[in-house]
């Protein structure tokens, strides 16, 4: 389901990491006072009474050299506006407004997109006196709020969430939606245009030509197929505060609303962190994983090829159910292959599993021994059952669930994929009480 975007924006250093940590309640955002302090988590999953969305810092804006505020702080808000379902702008409440506040306000009071004026740093609840200076920026009203507190955050949250649209559910179709993910220059582009058979996508040797997302469908093989191409995911720090930093956001979106994501990687250069990284957003969303192993043709030396089949098992062996496939988009070489892979991950990713051989396998796990104890009590499990797909989910009934530990959810997701094939798919396995 693809949830509605927020975007907080603001000068350097107003606070807007801090107030993305009170608003998730957690810790993703790095917090210090250096200006243009780099994150690597910039997508935020919130929930408010209920509403959930998705929340982007969009901290780190490097101030232009000649101006110190006009072009970063002007190109940010104007692609929040586009992008974004609601803005919320955050002000240094101690500061008083700044050139680069008015200039933010001026441009956004030009656009639909709901905006939020949010003065923080008041450390005092409810003092209006204290942000009077801020209603002449001319965004309606401005909330106090005090990002490492907590003061006012709900009165901006409950305005907020009225403002936002209803979470877009998936369409049903019969088309499988694919997502094409990877770094910028891979080849996502060249593998989109040869399994479309079109020129679609822009292909360019230039690092991130590709801007917006777009769907291209298909039909193969007597199935369709819905493509997904994506702008390249970067480190945060490699990122420019303009229009590809929500390219990034798109990516993040075409990753939400897939049912099976083509991870292309560069094999002339190999297995990279950013590969690992952006491994992890297909796995925390649950997204079934194809690995495709990009310009093996240009790879002739096997001393090579042999370190990338070694990296893919030690940088990307969370996901080692994801199958590979080597091919060359560039000539065509192998690409067909890649719609087998996806039909083998997309039926993965929505097999369901009759409770009576579920259960056969767990009279198989008792038989052979393996359970965890602690102090008197030991982990009996009674009964398994299927209780999702898309991807498939088992929930396990035992006697002492808080028994079943990591090292014990391996052991049951191997047996388990030992047992069935889930091929392309994350699993998962949870434990819960026996009534």
């Amino acid at each position: 389901m693809s949830l509605p975007i927020v975007a907080v924006v603001g000068r350097p250093n107003v606070g807007k990491s801090t107030l993305v940590n009170r608003i998730t309640q957690e810790s993703d955002a790095i917090v210090h006072e250096q200006r243009g302090v780099t994150r690597d988590r910039s997508y935020h999953r919130a929930d408010w009474n209920g509403r959930e969305f998705m929340l982007i810092d969009t901290g780190g804006i490097e101030h232009a050299k000649d101006d110190p505020f006009a072009e970063s702080i002007k190109t940010q808000a104007l692609v929040a506006a586009q992008e974004a379902d609601a803005i919320v702008v955050l002000v240094d409440g101690k500061a008083g407004p700044a050139p680069g506040d008015e200039e933010v306000a001026r441009l956004l009071k030009r656009v639909d997109t709901p905006v939020f004026l949010a003065v923080n740093k008041m450390d005092t609840p409810n003092d209006e006196a204290a942000i009077h200076e801020f209603w002449a920026l001319g965004l309606d009203r401005p909330y106090p709020v005090s990002a490492t507190h907590g003061h006012g955050t709900g009165d901006l949250l409950d305005a907020l969430v009225d403002a936002l649209p209803e979470p877009e559910p998936f369409v049903e179709t019969d088309a499988i939606d694919v997502a094409i993910i990877g770094r910028p220059n891979a080849g996502k582009s060249s593998l989109l245009n040869k399994l479309s058979r079109t020129e679609r996508a822009i292909v360019s040797d230039v690092a991130g030509t590709t801007r917006d997302a777009l769907d291209v469908m298909v039909e193969a093989n007597g199935r369709a197929y819905r493509f997904v191409d994506t702008a390249g995911i970067r480190r945060k720090s490699q990122i420019d505060e303009d229009v590809e930093y929500y390219g990034f956001v798109r990516a993040m979106r075409a990753i939400d609303r897939a049912q099976v994501a083509l991870l292309v990687i560069d094999s002339t250069i190999g297995v990279t962190d950013g590969d690992q990284r952006i491994a992890r957003f297909a796995e925390e969303r649950g997204t079934a994983l194809v690995l495709v192993l990009n310009k093996w043709d240009l790879v002739t030396d096997e001393e090579h090829r042999e370190d990338i089949r070694y990296q893919l098992k030690e940088k990307l062996g969370f996901v080692d159910y994801a199958p590979h496939v080597r091919v060359s988009a560039l000539t065509g070489a192998k690409v067909d292959r890649v719609y087998a892979m996806i039909d083998k991950a997309y039926d993965s990713y929505m097999r369901e599993i009759p409770t009576s051989a579920l259960n056969k396998l767990l009279t198989e796990m008792r038989e052979f021994g393996h359970t965890v104890s602690k102090g008197s009590m030991t982990l009996r499990v009674h009964y398994v059952t299927q209780t999702h797909v898309a991807p498939p989910g088992f929930t396990f009934f035992a006697n002492h669930p808080r028994l079943a530990d990591d090292s014990f959810k391996r052991y049951v997701e191997n047996r388990m994929r030992e047992a069935f094939d889930f091929t392309g798919t994350p699993i998962t396995v949870k434990f819960k009480k026996k009534d």
